[in-house]
């Protein structure tokens, strides 16, 4: 069964920094692009970055110069670090597999996400 499981959300200040951990189990994630998005509370989900198999790397504008996407294949993980954190970055966050990190479709079902909270 493939499972991606997000972690290492949680309350942070204003300027503080997050790494986002998604850990996959049934699948081997250097053979997907995988995709980092947010939901937060009256807005829609939106893309914050996306990282393809080859390692390229894609950024919202709300994560360029920020946050950096990163995967560790060893450990079958893909990280999201969060720096200079906003409060407008306070959202559910979740990984999931893409079809291609310049489209929309995804593999599976969305996870349970891991929440990011920023206030001071």
């Amino acid at each position: 069964q493939v499972q991606l499981v997000e972690s290492g959300g949680g309350p942070v200040q204003p300027g503080g920094s997050l790494r986002l951990s998604c850990a996959a189990s049934g699948v081997t994630l250097d053979t997907y692009d995988i995709g980092w998005f947010r939901e937060a509370p009256g807005k829609e989900r939106e893309e914050v970055s996306c990282i393809r198999r080859d390692g390229d790397t894609n950024y919202g504008d709300s994560a360029k110069g920020r946050f950096t996407i990163s995967r560790d294949n060893r450990k079958n993980t893909v990280y999201l670090q969060m720096n200079s954190l906003k409060p407008e970055d306070t959202a559910v966050y979740y990984c999931v597999r893409k079809v291609a990190c310049d489209g929309v479709m995804i593999y599976g079902d969305w996870g349970q996400g891991t929440q990011v909270t920023v206030s001071s």
